[in-house]
């Protein structure tokens, strides 16, 4: 053919890929061998065949990748061989190429994109256990900890990131935190960081569970109530007037100057109107009884989708959710006033200690709070400017933690003491409202459909993660897909039936998996790299030691406090 005779150093289009200061999606470490048959080239033009020139250089390509395995990149084709960006196709199995348009091949996000990505992949549920965290840290202590876990979490964090690029003559440019802890520690690394990321992935799933068998029975107590005209002012123990806010538990904890009118507490499955109706309701409605197993039929067979794409598009729901509940506070905060009151280390009658011993349960809520470290590696290549990573990784921190903090406050000042006390705040602050609430029901009702699509993409990343390191598959069979789904899901019916504590759950997941992807293995990892270029300096190792004991005295706090 003509184009055979074309020489293999061909100088056209190379200096777009050799210069060494561009930030395009297409660098050296994100280009892969293409592969264009003879097919059409679909453009908004009339198709048009394959050129013998771009027939060629696909030949030049195969005969690169037969030299040696895909995963082995000695004899990858060169910087010439691959095509330029104007040339570049992405074929498709239709039998279609469909061209590549755009400088930054569309896979890019400039830093506005990700930060904001940051935040809301860091938005769970955890926001809903910050008031009741600072209440068990108590109101000063509770600020405190809340800026500085989120300095240490954000410094582990560009530890994580900055990972890959400490290992010399290897190319990591697809490396995940698991690869560099198995470069570090061999299968131990690897295995262990597998096993402390499905901590923090199973712990997500098994607190949504708790929170949607919460928002369903609440959702579903709201409806028949509204419908069967049932008033629940005289059956719940909280404040009087228009905007009501309950204590669901008022004899249990620390609640000074309750005792006199505990026995106003009934059971949540069994108030109401004693009539037959409303016993059968209460029956088959129950928030622990019932409603947990009724999930299952929706659920479980959501999670044995071989995709979770569909799912997807429904994760800025989240965003819509977390902004609803940002403007729910603020309602409240306004109709509630502040009720605040400063007693260093004494508890009052309404009021607790600015500092408390149980301080450990928010500090191990907030590890999961500001956890995005398994990650935060692949939420960063697609940042547009990757020499501004550091400042954008901050910048999203700064926003999350403002957000945390924003809400803390004012749901902790913001609860009436009196006539309340503040232990009353529960690990779900939408539990202290009451179920006829309907600005909170449009909450619970919104939170509940967001963690319906949620839970399935859950699902998959643990099955992607688990299958691929045992089985090296992402979906070996039908059976052993189900076999984990139903361990997952086994976990959060026994959970919702028999410790439906949200606080617990985020608390002891979060220290769990902080522990190692965190503080241990990011500390020694930086340390052990350090080492390794003759850079490690004796504050330095002194520092990241200490990092490493408070993982694990964070861990040790959730069972002593």
């Amino acid at each position: 053919m003509e184009g055979d005779s074309k020489p293999l150093l061909d100088p056209v289009c190379r200096g777009s890929y050799t210069d060494k200061g561009s930030t395009d999606s297409l660098d050296r470490g994100a280009r892969r061998p293409f592969h264009v048959e003879h097919r059409n080239i679909v453009e908004n033009e009339p198709s048009e065949r394959v050129s013998a020139e771009a027939s060629v250089l696909s030949s030049r390509v195969h005969y690169y990748s037969r030299l040696t395995a895909s995963s082995d990149r000695l004899l990858s084709p060169p910087d010439h061989v691959i095509p330029c960006q104007e040339e570049l196709y992405v074929y498709s199995p239709l039998g279609m190429a469909f061209k590549v348009t755009g400088g930054d091949g569309g896979a890019k996000n400039p830093s506005i994109i990700t930060i904001f990505a940051i935040w809301n992949t860091m938005m769970g549920t955890s926001i809903l256990s910050i008031p009741w965290g600072i209440k068990q840290a108590g109101f000063t202590l509770g600020i405190v900890l809340l800026i500085s876990m989120g300095l240490l979490t954000l410094y582990c964090c560009l530890r994580v990131l900055k990972s890959p690029k400490s290992i010399p003559y290897i190319d990591t440019s697809d490396w995940e935190f698991p690869d560099v802890c198995k470069y570090y520690f061999g299968k131990f690394g690897q295995w262990s960081s597998l096993v402390f990321s499905m901590v923090s992935l199973i712990g997500a799933m098994v607190v949504y569970w708790v929170l949607m068998s919460n928002f369903l029975f609440n959702t579903g107590k709201f409806i028949y109530n509204y419908a069967h005209n049932v008033s629940m002012s005289d059956t719940e123990f909280g404040t009087n007037g228009s905007e009501r806010v309950i204590c669901p538990f008022p004899d249990t904890g620390d609640h000074r100057g309750n005792s006199g009118i505990s026995g106003l507490y009934l059971n949540t499955n069994n108030y109401g109107n004693d009539t037959s109706d409303t016993a059968v309701f209460d029956r088959w409605w129950s928030k622990t009884n019932t409603i947990p197993f009724y999930l299952i039929i929706l659920l479980l067979p959501l999670l044995n989708f071989r995709s979770a794409s569909f799912f997807a598009r429904f994760t800025f729901l989240g965003t819509i959710s977390v902004v609803y509940l940002i403007i729910l506070v603020t309602l409240k905060a306004i109709r509630l006033g502040f009720h605040l009151e400063f007693h260093w280390l004494e508890t009052t009658q309404f009021y607790v200690p600015e500092f408390r011993l149980l301080f450990p349960q928010l500090t191990g809520v907030l590890t999961l709070a500001f956890f995005i470290h398994n990650c935060i590696i692949t939420l960063m290549k697609s940042n547009k400017h990757q020499e501004n990573n550091v400042r954008d990784l901050s910048v999203a921190y700064l926003l999350v933690g403002l957000t945390y903090l924003y809400v803390g406050v004012l749901i902790f000042s913001a609860f009436p003491s009196p006539p309340l006390s503040k232990d009353c705040i529960e690990p779900n602050f939408l539990d202290n409202f009451p179920s006829s609430d309907v600005l909170v029901f449009v909450a619970r009702t919104c939170l509940l459909f967001q963690m319906t699509t949620v839970y399935p993409l859950l699902g998959y990343l643990v099955r992607v993660q688990m299958m691929s390191q045992v089985f090296g598959k992402h979906y070996p069979s039908f059976f052993h897909v189900f076999t984990l789904n139903i361990f997952i899901v086994g976990t959060g019916v026994c959970m919702a039936k028999y410790y439906p504590n949200i606080g617990s759950i985020i608390r002891y997941s979060g220290a769990t998996c902080g522990l190692a992807l965190v503080f241990v293995f990011p500390s020694l990892v930086h340390m052990i790299s350090q080492k390794r270029r003759g850079e490690l300096s004796w504050p330095s190792a002194i520092f990241h030691s200490l990092l490493i004991v408070l993982g694990v005295a964070n861990v040790a706090g959730q069972f002593f406090m």
